[in-house]
């Protein structure tokens, strides 16, 4: 006797309940106590207990939230997949982490991304944040299910300095503590999008010890956004890749809302044709990072941020079903 598969339950359908009402959850998709069971899961990582210069970023997942309101998710266009149609995506809510201890609040981010995970074999996971020392406990839980990933990072920083005032693990040491911890494969790993001054010329000989390669927005000047997603791809090959993305990598004219922003930044538009020219890579695990929504603008920065989660969700939904761009949903 075969077993009948539930239909996925999709979000609230703008067109029966304006978009301006009905759920808070992201993009209005069903709460993780709807369903019995999930193959995505949202959720968000209040806080910025981590950062190193203008705080805030505690508010990002419930304004990206509000803004992800703006989205009609029915139907990715560029991506030519129904996400909420195919796979169940789930809000899995908030990690209720101290603001106090850096220590205590990402162990409380680790065990809340394993327990979303459970015993299932491939449920993604997308994480709004928050600061950026985030993506360390959440790269600790989905190396435990597929071991060490590749990192693509889109960022303006390199976030592999050693410590801040003596502490190890914030928002701008993240990678040196994940390089270190053997959870990122050798050679595997990229950043995106880094731009403006460091410390000092050591900082870029120590990240490349570490096993990344970079392309900053000075490079994308000269090479173009197809031959930068080309270093991408051959760069992580066929591995699992978990995708780290700092707002900032927006210029502030995009994203004003953040804790360090610099000028010379990705255009939205460059921005979403890189992570969608990404279609057909293993993405297990992805953040998005650093909405600081007091020094937004009209929603520039959460409406950018929603619409990068949302395209995170069509790539790991095309994944999923064993296809790419172009090709009919279910392959």
């Amino acid at each position: 006797m075969s077993i009948r598969v539930p239909e996925p339950v999709g979000p609230v359908d703008g067109t029966l309940v304006p978009r301006f009402a009905g759920e808070s959850t992201f993009a209005r998709i069903p709460r993780l106590d709807a369903v019995s069971d999930y193959d995505i899961a949202v959720f968000g990582v209040p806080f910025d207990g981590g950062t190193s210069y203008r705080p805030g970023a505690r508010f990002g997942p419930l304004e990206v939230r509000t803004s992800s309101r703006h989205l009609r998710p029915a139907f990715h266009v560029e991506l030519d997949v129904a996400p909420f149609g195919a796979l169940q995506v789930v809000d899995g809510g908030d990690v209720a982490c101290t603001p106090f201890d850096i220590t205590t609040a990402m162990g409380q981010v680790e065990t809340f991304a394993n327990e979303l995970r459970g015993e299932a074999d491939d449920r993604r996971l997308i994480a709004i944040g928050g600061d950026h020392t985030i993506a360390h406990p959440l790269l600790r839980s989905a190396v435990a299910k597929h071991g060490p990933v590749a990192l693509i990072h889109f960022d303006a920083h390199l976030d592999t300095w050693d410590t801040y005032f003596h502490t190890p693990l914030t928002h701008g040491t993240v990678f040196r503590r994940a390089f270190e911890e053997g959870l990122l494969l050798e050679d595997k790993s990229i950043h995106v999008g880094i731009r403006g001054p460091i410390y000092d010329r050591i900082d870029l000989k120590q990240d490349a010890d570490f096993g990344f390669k970079a392309i900053r927005c000075s490079d994308l000047d000269r090479i173009g956004v197809e031959a930068a997603v080309d270093q991408v791809r051959r760069r992580v090959g066929d591995a699992p890749v978990y995708l780290s993305l700092d707002i900032d990598v927006l210029d502030p004219a995009f994203a004003p809302g953040t804790g360090t922003p610099e000028a010379g930044g990705l255009n939205s538009r460059e921005l979403l044709a890189m992570l969608r020219a990404l279609d057909g890579l293993k993405i297990v695990g992805a953040d998005v990072v650093e909405v600081a929504p007091a020094y937004d603008h009209a929603e520039t920065t959460t409406v950018a941020a929603a619409t990068v989660v949302y395209d995170l969700i069509a790539l790991m939904t095309n994944h999923k079903l064993g296809r790419t761009t172009g090709e009919p949903n279910g392959k």
